[in-house]
C-alpha cells in the first residue's frame, strides 16, 4: 500500500503515541469560540423561541390550572423543552461545523494537525455538548419566569443532560462527516431529529397512547431523555430509568465507536 493510499489518520495515530491533551482543548477551544462569536443567532435564538413554546403552550393549554398526573402541566412541560433544546443545540453545533469546513476546504488543517481520531472526535463532542448545556442553562433561568423550578434529583438532571449531548453530539459528527451540502444535514435535522424529540413525551404524557405508538415511543431514546431528565425535576418517570440509563449509555458506546472508525478511515473527509 503506497503512502497515498494509506488514511491519513493511519499516519496521524503513528505520530501520536498517546492522548494528545494540548491538541484537544484547542480543537474544543476553537469549537467554543466559533459559537461564542454569533451567541444571538448560537444560543440567544434557541432561548427566545424555546421561551416562547412555553408561553404559547401554557397560555393555550392552562398552564398551573391543568394538571398531568399530579404535576402542574408547566412544571411538567419545562423539563421536557430544557432537553429538547440542548438536544438539538448539541446537534446543530457539531453537524454545522463539520459540513462548514468541508464546504470550505478548511478540514484539512484539522486531518493534518497531529490528533489523532479521539482527539477529534472527543474535541468536536465536547463543544457540542458545551454549546447544547449553555443553551440548556439559559432556558432553565428563562424558565424560572414562568412556573416553579424544582431540583428533586441532581444526578438525574446531569446524567441526561450530559448522556444527551453527547449522544447528539455524536450523532451530529456522522452527519457532517455524511453529508456534503447545508440542506443535507437540515434533512436530518428536520426529518428526524425534530419528529423524534415531538414524539417523545416532551408536551404530553406517553401513557395517553396506545397500542402500537406506546411501543414506538419506548423504542425512542429521545423518550428516556427526556423522561429522565425530568424525573430530575418533578420526582416522577414514566419509563423505567434503568433501562433508560443502560439505553442510553449503549447508544453512546456505538455512536462513539462509529464516529472513531469515520474519522480512523477518513470516510468522505479525503479529497
Amino acid at each position: 500500500m503506497s503512502y497515498h493510499d494509506k488514511p491519513i489518520a493511519e499516519f496521524r495515530s503513528k505520530r501520536m503515541g498517546s492522548f494528545n491533551w494540548s491538541g484537544f482543548r484547542t480543537l474544543y477551544e476553537k469549537e467554543v469560540r466559533r459559537y461564542i462569536k454569533v451567541f444571538g443567532q448560537t444560543v440567544g435564538a434557541p432561548v427566545v423561541t424555546t421561551f416562547l413554546f412555553m408561553m404559547i403552550f401554557t397560555l393555550a393549554l392552562g398552564g398551573n390550572d391543568r394538571y398531568m398526573g399530579e404535576v402542574p402541566y408547566a412544571v411538567f412541560l419545562a423539563p421536557g423543552l430544557i432537553i429538547m433544546t440542548v438536544l438539538q443545540n448539541s446537534f446543530a453545533n457539531t453537524a454545522s461545523s463539520i459540513i462548514g469546513s468541508k464546504m470550505q476546504g478548511n478540514i484539512v488543517d484539522i486531518l493534518l494537525a497531529p490528533l489523532g481520531a479521539k482527539e477529534i472526535v472527543l474535541g468536536y463532542a465536547f463543544g457540542g455538548m458545551t454549546r447544547g448545556i449553555m443553551v440548556g442553562c439559559f432556558v432553565l433561568l428563562s424558565m424560572t419566569f414562568m412556573t416553579d423550578v424544582t431540583f428533586q434529583h441532581i444526578w438525574a438532571i446531569l446524567y441526561f443532560s450530559i448522556s444527551g449531548s453527547m449522544m447528539l453530539s455524536l450523532l451530529g459528527i456522522m452527519t457532517g462527516i455524511w453529508g456534503q451540502r447545508f440542506d443535507q444535514t437540515s434533512a436530518i435535522s428536520n426529518f428526524v431529529i425534530m419528529p423524534l424529540s415531538f414524539l417523545s413525551g416532551t408536551f404530553y404524557s406517553i401513557e395517553r397512547l396506545s397500542g402500537v405508538w406506546y411501543k414506538i415511543s419506548h423504542a425512542n431514546p429521545f423518550f428516556y431523555l427526556i423522561d429522565g431528565f425530568r424525573y430530575g425535576f418533578t420526582g416522577q418517570a414514566e419509563g423505567n430509568l434503568t433501562i433508560g440509563i443502560t439505553y442510553i449509555f449503549v447508544i453512546n458506546i456505538i455512536l462513539w465507536i462509529a464516529c472513531y472508525k469515520m474519522f480512523k478511515s477518513g470516510y468522505k473527509l479525503r479529497a
